[in-house]
């Protein structure tokens, strides 16, 4: 009996041995079915306070962000509902609506200003300018200042252009001229108060050298500098070459401008002259510093 305990004990010790050192020490493995083997590290206590009071920051503000996106977006409180137009002489409201392209429902934020005054200048070369504004909650208002002619040229079938002095003739058409010289709308008749301008540019010089869009401009300089009371009463401005710009008036006077040069001062000399020595059938200003009359 000794010897079988003894060799049982033996056999106990072997058996631990062969597990290997450390195996009997040490808590149990955890026990049971599912048991958990992994333990996520807590995070410190302070970092949860602090994100507390954030998200009850940022909160409202999503909230409102949201509501207010659905205003200008989703309700129907700020959808364009009129667009009204001012400034108009010529053209037509509903012309210039009709070019504006400003759908009624959209929401009022969806129309961009910018693009709307970009498609009424490139369609309608009449407007000088254009400013398209959002009237909150329902409204779009379109302001346009229209060009004004300075001049006016006989139109040439042919091209469009401005052509020669044929004024008076039948069925002919007039390209109104700014003083920018910009040529931006046609009319049937020729318009009271407004100077027709003749390019005789044919053999000049000056004509092949600077060509009648050039000219042209120095002869709307002319009309854009004199006074609105005398300009009504030039009949024809005639460029004949760079330096012999020509102004035809009532009653078969004529004064003798010279070139688009100094015209302001040409302007106030004329204006002079017209007051000191209003029955004479010749002025000249060529030279603004000397004027002359003659014929009175």
């Amino acid at each position: 009996m000794a010897g079988r305990t003894a060799a049982a004990g033996r056999g106990g010790r072997d058996q631990r041995d062969r597990r290997g050192p450390g195996a009997g020490s040490g808590p149990p493995p955890p026990a049971g079915r599912g048991a958990r083997l992994f333990r996520a590290p807590r995070l410190p206590e302070g970092r949860g306070r602090r994100r507390l009071p954030l998200l009850l920051a940022l909160g409202p503000a999503l909230l409102i962000g949201g509501l207010a996106l659905w205003l200008l977006y989703g309700s129907a409180w700020l959808r364009v509902e009129r667009v009204t137009v001012d400034g108009e002489r010529v053209l037509t409201e509903r012309r210039i609506l009709e070019v504006a392209g400003i759908p009624l429902g959209e929401p009022l934020v969806s129309v961009d200003p910018g693009e709307v005054e970009r498609r009424l200048l490139e369609a309608l070369p009449r407007i000088d300018s254009v400013e398209a504004a959002r009237s909150w909650p329902h409204g779009m208002e379109l302001t346009v200042t229209e060009r004004k002619a300075v001049v006016v040229m006989v139109q040439d079938a042919r091209n469009g252009e401005g052509g020669g002095d044929q004024d008076g003739t039948r069925g002919r058409r007039y390209a109104e001229v700014d003083d920018e010289g910009v040529l931006f709308g046609t009319l049937a008749e020729r318009p009271a108060g407004v100077p027709l301008l003749t390019l005789d540019l044919a053999g000049s010089a000056d004509g092949r050298r600077f060509g009648p869009e050039r000219m042209r401009q120095e002869a709307v300089g002319v009309a854009a500098a004199l006074p609105e009371r005398v300009r009504r009463d030039i009949r024809t401005i005639r460029v004949r070459s760079y330096d012999s710009i020509t102004l035809e008036m009532s009653g078969g006077r004529t004064v003798v401008w010279g070139s688009g040069e100094d015209s302001d001062a040409k302007a106030r000399s004329l204006t002079l002259l017209m007051k000191t020595a209003d029955a004479a059938r010749r002025f000249d200003v060529s030279v603004p510093g000397a004027p002359a009359v003659s014929g009175s």
